[in-house]
């Protein structure tokens, strides 16, 4: 791994990287407010996203208003299609960041990418998301096909805000069928309105963005989560699946009755205890979190992931997540070797449970050593699933795969 790192202004830290064997790059943009959010863009990019370049990602803070990263961007120019999303925190070679532009570039060298925005999620149909993504997946196939031999997997990055997640991963992920499917929600503010993704100088608004990228790098697809089920079980017994609302558990409202079983009073329900204890639900053999956001006015929970009447759930318990991921990157090395780089999507209850713990420190180490850039979502795709409190992504080699 050869890494550089320039002071590019006074107000303005750039570090950037490039992957000896893969040539993916990386960089990571620390801005504050007496930066122009245009040079600031500009020099990120500057670092990677060359003639080279066939796809840019970039995970942008919220305090950066999207238009204006989106106008940044077209006034840059290039030929690379650059596209990307606000986070509830990045997740950069550097560490765990707050307040940045963290950025990833796949070279054209090793990767081949198609690209279909989907608008207006509100009216998103099941079907028609299949139909449209099985002919994405037949011309990017026909593309693929002049690159020699590759193979795929596609990364969906949803709009938080849109709680059409479930639908939308359904569809793409029986309609890609055997190609892997990974990725999150955009992980802004639910108390904003303002956009969270774009595309190019392409503001979008209620939308979903699935790529397909082919390469003939190595790679892993992965999943991991560290809770386990305990034996207290609980019914849903109202909800409102489109708002994604719990009203009532075991017949009595949802809030007290979740805080009876952990013991608590209702007052202590914050955060913290939703990251430790999750409630999960068994689907194939393996559960599921189904992960509580924050409790309502009426008692009422807010769920990150819909959940619907008469499902059984169990309450579960944290177990040791820096072990876990260490694991996870263990296996990821036996597999491929030198792990280039990571593209990563993990939960902001993930987030919330190391800061409590005091393990951002050992958890930034490994996203260090694992050169992983991505972001914090609020809710991450695994094939047809949409889910919480995972930590998901891509690990690429440097190995070309036969």
């Amino acid at each position: 791994m050869i890494v550089t790192e320039k002071v590019v202004t006074e107000t303005a830290t750039l570090r950037h990287g490039t992957a000896r064997g893969s040539g993916i790059r990386w960089a990571v943009q620390e801005c504050n407010e007496r930066d122009t959010l245009k040079q600031a863009v500009g020099e990120l990019l500057d670092a990677i996203a060359h003639d080279d370049s066939e796809l840019v990602l970039l995970f942008c803070s919220p305090q950066f208003h999207i238009p204006e990263i989106a106008a940044a961007v077209g006034a840059y120019g290039g030929n690379c299609r650059i596209a990307g999303c606000t986070t509830a925190g990045e997740l950069t070679p550097l560490g765990h960041r707050d307040g940045t532009i963290a950025g990833i570039s796949f070279p054209a060298q090793h990767f081949v990418t198609s690209l279909k925005v989907f608008e207006q999620l509100s009216k998103f149909e099941i079907a028609d998301g299949f139909t449209d993504a099985r002919a994405m997946l037949a011309e990017h196939e026909a593309v693929q096909a002049r690159h020699g031999k590759m193979h795929t997997f596609g990364v969906l990055i949803n709009d938080g805000l849109s709680m059409r997640e479930e639908a939308i991963a359904s569809a793409f992920g029986n309609a890609l069928g055997h190609v892997p499917l990974v990725g999150g929600s955009a992980g802004t503010s639910a108390m904003t309105t303002e956009p969270n993704m774009f595309l190019g100088d392409r503001v979008l608004t209620n939308a979903a963005l699935l790529m397909l990228i082919s390469t003939d790098l190595d790679f892993r697809v992965f999943q991991t989560q560290h809770f386990e089920p305990l034996d207290q079980q609980l019914v849903i017994t109202r909800a409102d699946p489109g708002r994604r609302v719990v009203m009532q558990i075991n017949a009595e409202p949802a809030a007290l009755e979740y805080a009876r079983l952990l013991g608590l009073d209702r007052a202590e329900l914050t955060p913290g205890v939703f990251a430790l204890h999750p409630l999960v639900v068994r689907a194939g053999g393996r559960h599921y979190a189904r992960a509580i956001q924050k409790v309502n006015d009426d008692d009422s929970l807010q769920f990150f992931c819909a959940i619907d009447e008469g499902i059984v759930l169990s309450i579960a318990k944290s177990g040791d997540l820096v072990e876990d991921l260490d694991s996870v990157f263990n296996k990821l090395h036996e597999d491929l070797g030198e792990v280039e780089a990571v593209l990563g999507f993990d939960c902001i209850l993930r987030y919330i449970e190391m800061e409590q713990g005091q393990m951002l420190p050992p958890v930034s180490e490994l996203l260090r050593a694992n050169k992983v850039v991505g972001f914090n979502t609020y809710g991450e795709q695994f094939g047809t699933m949409h889910m919480s409190q995972t930590f998901t992504g891509i690990a690429f080699g440097n190995t070309v795969k036969r």
